[in-house]
């Protein structure tokens, strides 16, 4: 019989060194832009002193607030999409195991999550400006701008769906339309509260997606139309200044704040949901 290299304790403290050296990879980047951000230097490798007239000078560029206001509307609206045509992707796929095309539309699915974005923005990008030639419209703005989003979105938001809905056992739902429930009523009150779960994070993984999308963007993008994104880039290749970080911080806030209320929520469902399989089981015994 071998024996092991290592103990338990070596193994342990092994993986817990790899998972520390992780976030500091992770995480450090991201507190040294929060941290320089707030320094008075327009140099961002020197140390000027602790100021907050960048995120003064924030509230008054035009250019970044409008571009933020249009991220976060394409964003919001990418992400209520994407998780509604992903829904209705993934019961497809799930629900429907032969229908004719399943292949070709399985493959229509997944193909934006292996395809570069550069590939997706170019091909929309000559797509529309085919229709735009052919029909007038649409021309390139925040209209086009979703549109890609929405394509990328909905690939990520059927997949996470997709499997959630996998892993339900079919018997809830079969027992709910033996006791008189309609269609309607089944997927309301038995299939939706078991993927609600799902499609929060994919609510959440697709608004990030869009968020922070400069590719797509770049190419969708016309006059009067410019992301956030697209106006942190095109400032950073001047070189980065802390107006800039600012700039990302807000972001990043934004982000976490609503990471950890769905973080919340999740967690709170699923304990209401543990609480109620156990008095269910408990009422049945």
């Amino acid at each position: 019989m071998k024996r092991a290299i290592f103990g338990p304790k070596t193994a342990r403290a092994v993986g817990r060194t790899w998972l520390g050296l992780g976030f500091v990879f992770l995480y450090l980047p991201i507190l040294a832009l929060i941290l320089y951000s707030f320094n008075d230097s327009k140099i961002p490798a020197v140390w000027g002193g602790f100021t907050l007239k960048w995120y003064g000078a924030l509230l008054e560029d035009r250019e970044v607030l409008s571009g933020l206001r249009l991220s976060l509307e394409i964003a919001f609206m990418t992400a209520c999409a994407s998780v509604l045509l992903g829904c209705f992707a993934a019961f497809a796929l799930v629900k429907y195991k032969r229908f004719k095309g399943r292949t070709l539309f399985t493959g229509m699915v997944n193909a934006p999550l292996v395809m570069p974005e550069v590939i997706i923005g170019l091909s929309l990008l000559l797509m529309l400006v085919s229709m735009q030639r052919a029909l007038g419209f649409p021309e390139r703005g925040a209209m086009t701008i979703w549109l890609g989003h929405l394509l990328l979105g909905m690939a990520y938001a059927t997949v996470m769906i997709q499997a959630r809905l996998t892993e339900l056992n079919p018997q809830l739902e079969e027992a709910a339309m033996d006791l008189g429930a309609k269609p309607w009523q089944v997927f309301r009150l038995v299939t939706l509260p078991m993927i609600a779960q799902s499609m929060l994070s994919a609510w959440l993984l697709t608004f990030t997606l869009s968020l922070d999308d400069v590719v797509l963007s770049a190419f969708l993008s016309g006059p009067g139309s410019t992301t956030l994104p697209l106006v942190i880039f095109s400032r950073a290749r001047l070189g980065v200044s802390p107006s800039i970080n600012a700039v990302a911080t807000v972001i990043i806030l934004i982000v976490s704040i609503g990471v950890i209320a769905a973080s919340y929520a999740i967690a709170r469902a699923e304990r209401r949901r543990n609480l109620e399989m156990a008095a269910a089981a408990r009422s049945a015994g």
